[in-house]
């Protein structure tokens, strides 16, 4: 029987209108465009893209502008030694060339909510106004909560109207040689330079012109003066570090603080404007051969303490003299600059652990350091000085005919001490301790207290009309 004409029409009609249908859907998908772009993103976006686009928001430009001033002798045509002195004789005050400048640098922002910034302490050295660049190009005045030159950080502060992005913190406690980190920096501003490696060293010493920086972290990815200041960083996008650019002679290799030994100085800086220095109350020497097999010791790292002062906190934990120190909570002491790095990381308040060597065998103290009491800096002045001194006051500037209107006045000398040999006397003038003007006696005893454990200290020391800089040892 055959099938009826109609009914095959029917599914001959049917049958070409799906055929026409997968027709057309084929050839709109194939005259699409091919759509890759996710899918590559995706692929290429590895762990380090998303530290940097994580962290990017919370790392700032930081420019300073200060005025540079110069003398310019109208006789240097010349060539006459007779015009060069005749100058510095009579004109030195007067030819002053007064030039502006600017410095650039970065810092990362760690508190959004009051706006601080960290940033290291030789990017805002020269300063005289400081201006931070964010990534969306706002601008703001900063200034400073405070620097401490020792460690090279310091802390900035500007004013948001709202809550500016920051940085997750991280821990430089367990860091691995090998471990990949990221450098980033915003020496221009609106713009973020990035460089890449892994950590070569941890616990690196560098010396510079006037002083040593203990405890860095080496990284073999170079640092530049615009991108000092800036955070290093972990795989997982989390501080680290700080980058700095102390070092001048390093090629293909960068330093950074480890943010660890960072926090205990940025809490200082933020509450006190300065780095409290914890007190343990001894005095060490180096450790030789001699003193060694004297007390002995079979090693030949350690210091000695030869002093151990009264009421203080290694009294009380019962350190003597002639205890061989070895240790300091985590830090090993194999001589005097490591005691002295190890010294300035403790933080007042903290407990900690003292290895010693006494008669014979090894022992421990527990040591809970506190800050140096400020009406004992007298006593510290006499004993490493020789000198007691006290603030200008319209007697003394009658009776010494002083001048000048900032410093302190010498009041005694100890006879027999280093700066009486060389002729200093009451209503000499001190206006200067190392790098620190001194304008009043709570400011000489501020200086003296944080200055107490270097060898040396330079002062400079006026009688008259006339300012002389002086050494002495301590």
């Amino acid at each position: 029987m055959k099938k009826p004409i109609l009914k095959t029409n029917r599914n001959r009609a049917q049958l070409n209108c799906i055929c026409s249908l997968f027709i057309f859907v084929f050839l709109y998908l194939l005259l699409q465009p091919v759509k890759v772009g996710a899918a590559t993103d995706n692929l290429r976006e590895s762990a380090v893209v998303r530290a940097v686009r994580k962290v990017s928001p919370a790392v700032v430009n930081v420019s300073t502008a200060y005025e540079a001033r110069s003398r310019v002798n109208p006789f240097s045509g010349f060539g006459s030694p007779f015009f060069e002195e005749f100058f510095k004789d009579f004109f030195d005050p007067r030819f002053e060339r007064r030039q502006q400048n600017t410095s650039l640098g970065s810092g990362v922002i760690i508190d959004g909510e009051r706006g601080l910034i960290l940033t290291n302490a030789h990017v805002i050295q020269r300063s005289g106004t400081i201006q931070v660049v964010l990534q969306d190009e706002r601008e703001y005045e900063a200034r400073i909560i405070g620097a401490d030159p020792e460690s090279d950080l310091a802390v900035l502060k500007i004013e948001p109207r709202e809550k500016l992005p920051s940085i997750a913190m991280g821990s430089s406690d367990d860091l691995m040689i090998g471990e990949t980190v990221i450098a980033i920096g915003n020496p221009f501003g609106f713009s973020h330079t990035v460089t890449t490696g892994v950590i070569s060293a941890l616990n690196r010493s560098i010396r510079t012109d006037d002083r040593v920086f203990q405890d860095f972290i080496q990284i073999d990815a170079s640092i530049n003066p615009g991108n000092s200041g800036g955070p290093l960083l972990n795989i997982n996008g989390e501080l680290i570090g700080i980058n700095t650019a102390i070092y001048a002679k390093a090629q293909g290799i960068g330093f950074a603080i480890p943010i660890g030994k960072a926090q205990r100085i940025v809490a200082d800086l933020i509450q006190y404007g300065e780095v409290k220095q914890a007190w343990i109350g001894v005095v060490v020497q180096e450790l030789d051969e001699k003193i060694a097999q004297y007390l002995k010791y079979p090693g030949r790292k350690g210091v000695m303490i030869k002093a151990v002062e009264p009421e203080s906190p290694a009294q009380r934990a019962g350190l003597r003299e002639g205890d061989i120190l070895v240790a300091l909570g985590s830090k090993k002491i194999a001589g005097l600059d490591d005691y002295l790095a190890a010294s300035k990381s403790i933080t007042a308040g903290e407990t900690l652990e003292a290895q010693v060597w006494r008669g014979g065998r090894p022992q421990a103290a527990t040591l809970k350091p506190t800050e140096f009491p400020i009406e004992r800096a007298d006593e510290l002045a006499w004993s490493l000085l020789g000198i007691k001194v006290e603030d200008l006051n319209p007697k003394n500037r009658r009776d010494f005919r002083i001048a000048v209107k900032e410093g302190v006045v010498i009041s005694e000398v100890k006879g027999g001490s280093y700066l009486a040999r060389i002729g200093a006397r009451p209503g000499d003038v001190l206006r200067q301790i190392d790098d620190t003007s001194i304008a009043t006696r709570e400011e000489f005893r501020k200086a003296l207290i944080k200055s107490r454990q270097k060898s040396s200290l330079v002062l400079l020391i006026q009688r008259g009309e006339q300012g002389y800089y002086v050494t002495v040892s301590l």
